[in-house]
C-alpha cells in the first residue's frame, strides 16, 4: 500500500504544483513582516576550504551556482539520449530548437535596443542583455503541471531551447560583462573536459569517476568567472549512453538520469524557486 506522499511524487504534475507552491510562499515571506528573515536566509553564509581551494559564498549563490547545475545536467543528459537515439535525432528536429532559442536572445535584445536607443542615461543601452535570458526552469516545472497530456516532444524541445539559451547567455556575459576571465581556471576547465572525453572514449562506466572530475570541471567554471552551470551541461555530454560494466551492457547515461530526477524534480527546482521568486 503506498503512502499519501509516495503517490504524490510519482504524479509527474506534482513537481510543477510544489514549485508554484514555494514560488507563492517566496512572495509571501518576502513582503511580509518575515521579509528580513528571509533575506538573511539567503545570505547565510556557506564555506569550504580544501588546502588552497577556498569557495566562500551565499546560500543563494550556492543554489544558482551549485545546485542548478545539476539540474543542467541532467537537462543535458535527457537532450543528449533524445539527439542519439529519440525525438531530435534528425538535423531537421534538433535545428529548432536551436533557431528558436537564437531567436529568443536576438528579438527581445533588438527590442530593448530600439526603445532605449535614444535614452539619457548612457547605462541603459548596457542593459540589452537582459530580456535576452528565459527562465526555463519555472517553464518547465509549469509544464510539467499538465503531466502526460503535453508531447514529449514539446518537453525535450524546450529542454533542448534551455541548454542553448543557457550557453548564449553564459557567452554574452563572459564576452560583454565579464572583465577578470581566469586562464588559469579556464585551462583546468578545459584540461578537465578533455579527459571527461577521454573517459568515454575509453568507455569508462564507473559514476565515481565522472564525478570527480565533473567535480573539478564545476569548480574551474566557477573560479574562471564564467556561470558554472556550464560545467553540468559540458558533464552531461560527456557521459556515454553504452558501455561495459564487468562485462555487462549498460547505460550510464539513463541511471544517472534515474538517480538525479526526483532529486532536481522535489529538492533542486523548489530550493531555486524559493531563493529566486521572493521580490519586493
Amino acid at each position: 500500500m503506498k503512502t499519501i506522499i509516495e503517490e504524490f511524487i510519482e504524479k509527474e504534475s506534482s513537481s510543477g504544483v510544489l514549485l508554484i507552491i514555494v514560488t507563492i510562499l517566496a512572495l509571501i515571506l518576502s513582503n511580509s513582516f518575515l521579509g528580513p528573515l528571509y533575506q538573511s536566509f539567503l545570505h547565510i553564509p556557506v564555506e569550504v576550504r580544501i588546502g588552497a581551494l577556498h569557495i566562500d559564498k551565499s546560500l543563494h549563490h550556492w543554489v544558482n551556482d551549485g545546485l542548478m547545475a545539476i539540474f543542467f545536467l541532467l537537462i543535458g543528459l535527457e537532450v543528449k539520449r533524445e539527439l542519439i537515439e529519440g525525438h531530435l535525432s534528425s538535423v531537421k528536429q534538433a535545428m529548432l530548437p536551436g533557431i528558436a532559442a537564437i531567436g529568443g536572445m536576438a528579438i527581445p535584445a533588438l527590442v530593448y535596443v530600439i526603445f532605449n536607443y535614444n535614452n539619457e542615461n548612457p547605462i541603459a543601452m548596457s542593459g540589452w542583455a537582459i530580456p535576452t535570458a528565459t527562465d526555463i526552469a519555472f517553464a518547465l516545472g509549469i509544464l510539467s503541471m499538465l503531466g502526460s497530456r503535453v508531447p514529449v516532444s514539446l518537453k525535450l524541445f524546450l529542454m533542448a531551447l534551455a541548454i542553448i539559451d543557457d550557453l548564449g547567455a553564459i557567452v554574452i556575459i563572459a564576452l560583454f560583462y565579464t572583465t577578470d576571465l581566469s586562464t588559469l581556471s579556464i585551462t583546468v576547465a578545459f584540461v578537465s573536459l578533455i579527459v571527461l572525453i577521454a573517459m568515454n572514449m575509453l568507455g569508462v562506466a564507473k559514476k565515481a569517476a565522472y564525478f570527480m572530475v565533473g567535480l573539478v570541471l564545476w569548480v574551474s567554471v566557477l573560479k574562471s568567472g564564467v556561470h558554472a552551470t556550464l560545467a553540468g551541461v559540458a558533464l552531461a555530454f560527456t557521459i556515454p549512453l553504452n558501455s561495459q560494466r564487468e562485462g555487462v551492457h549498460v547505460s550510464l547515461l539513463k541511471e544517472l538520469e534515474h538517480d538525479l530526477h526526483y532529486w532536481v524534480a522535489f529538492f533542486i527546482l523548489p530550493m531555486f524557486a524559493f531563493v529566486n521568486a521572493g521580490v519586493n
